[in-house]
């Protein structure tokens, strides 16, 4: 008797919801909300159609190659086994790098502000601590911190919908006046920043081979989970703009969120937000870490997984030392909103070559081909308008970029020059 699979269409979804709904809503609130003003929540509307059209071509390319490669095996497919798909791949590893820099970058700046007297200095400590922390429990394979993920999820959850509720019913109509709209260029240029609030949603398409009638499954879940996580960040965003003033937003911007639940619920709300996101951030850390990273890494080393990746690492601990080396520089030498954008950037463009990649098997998926032209040009586009939107403000955000493709192809070049590796397709 065949074993039933562990996902169906509700288990995917909330495995969804849970992977989006972590740090990136903690994070970019702000960053975004001074950029776009009172019409933040537009920004998140068009975050969530470009990542729909981004999660409809995943979906199509994983129900056809089944695989827990992901996006890497995705680009072999597409490109073939050469240089580019490989430094593609290597790119991949990196942007998850630069997620988890972020990320602990937020977990940093969030535990501050519980200090009198926070500086960079904290902020940093913090970040790197929580790193080192995790990096640590995961290489002695702690099976409690997985079974924490589901508690934690709920939570992060439960605090999110409570406040967003709550802060609809003490709105100040005057924040939100049309008269007071800033320049429309604005959202526009946020669009790439709330992108990245939704990443996690590619999750989905790693459960393919665990997930039951995938043909149908796979599809639903990811729009199911996107859909109910766009219409919680969209609330969430008038939320935040309608109890702060864009200087508020502005000041905060790093901490936005838990600055929002100050007028609603006092102090404490403040420090149960902050401890919400120190907790939602932490368990983003650990989750990346060991899924991602230490995988990735194994991946652009050696272009192929093993059969079973069990949570217990003990032989399989230099992906995650190395990674966790590479991520603390980052954390030292970037700040928040530096790290934030060059993570949204890199993963919109990886994205983007992986429909493009997606356009050579598009007889194989089965897939709309002007769905997966438009999820192309939504990428691309969207990381050129954050680039442009950048330019003047971040100019060093362009060269980090230059800095970080140029690295993926020298590694992706010496690998296939010293080790002759090449990245191998994991389906037929």
């Amino acid at each position: 008797m065949e074993n039933k699979k562990a996902f169906g269409l509700w288990s995917a979804v909330f495995l969804g919801i849970g992977s989006m709904v972590g740090a990136g809503i903690f994070i970019v609130i702000g960053q975004a909300g001074a950029m776009a003003g009172n019409i933040v929540w537009l920004s998140f509307v068009f975050g969530g159609m470009i990542a729909l059209l981004s999660g409809y071509s995943l979906a199509k390319l994983a129900v056809r190659y089944q695989s827990r490669g992901g996006i890497v095996e995705y680009l072999v497919q597409g490109f073939g086994e050469n240089i580019f798909s490989g430094s593609m791949g290597v790119m991949f590893y990196f942007s998850q790098l630069i997620a988890v820099a972020a990320v602990a970058k937020s977990f940093g700046t969030y535990s501050a502000t519980f200090m009198l007297h926070s500086d960079t200095a904290w902020i940093n400590i913090f970040a790197i601590g929580v790193v080192l922390l995790f990096t640590f429990i995961n290489l002695i394979g702690a099976v409690f911190v997985a079974k924490a993920e589901n508690i934690i999820v709920l939570l992060k959850l439960s605090v999110l919908i409570v406040f967003a509720i709550s802060a609809l019913f003490t709105i100040q109509p005057q924040l939100l006046s049309v008269a007071d709209m800033p320049p429309i260029s604005g959202m526009l240029f946020a669009i790439g920043i709330t992108f990245f609030a939704y990443q996690g949603f590619s999750v989905i398409t790693n459960t393919v081979e665990d997930m039951q009638n995938p043909q149908i499954t796979m599809m639903r879940s990811m729009f199911v989970a996107l859909l109910i996580v766009a219409i919680l960040y969209i609330l969430t965003s008038v939320a935040v703009l309608g109890n702060l003033s864009l200087d508020e937003v502005i000041k905060t911007k790093d901490y936005a969120l838990a600055e929002a639940a100050k007028p609603i619920f006092g102090e404490w709300g403040f420090k149960i937000m902050a401890a919400t996101a120190l907790l939602a951030t932490a368990s983003a850390i650990n989750a990346t870490l060991y899924a991602v990273t230490d995988i990735g890494y194994t991946m652009a080393k050696e272009g192929n997984l093993p059969q079973v990746y069990e949570y217990n690492i003990y032989k399989s601990y230099e992906g995650l030392i190395v990674s966790a080396l590479l991520i603390v520089p980052m954390i030292l030498f970037f700040n928040l909103a530096q790290i934030t954008t060059v993570a949204a950037i890199v993963m919109l463009i990886v994205q983007g070559s992986t429909h493009i990649a997606h356009l050579n098997l598009i007889k194989e998926t089965g897939a709309k081909h002007y769905l997966i032209v438009l999820a192309i040009f939504s990428m691309f586009g969207v990381a050129g308008l954050t680039l442009y939107s950048t330019y003047k403000t971040m100019p060093e955000i362009a060269y980090y970029l230059i800095v970080a493709f140029a690295l993926a192809f020298s590694t992706e070049y010496l690998l296939r020059y010293f080790h002759k590796r090449t990245i191998s397709k994991q389906t037929l």
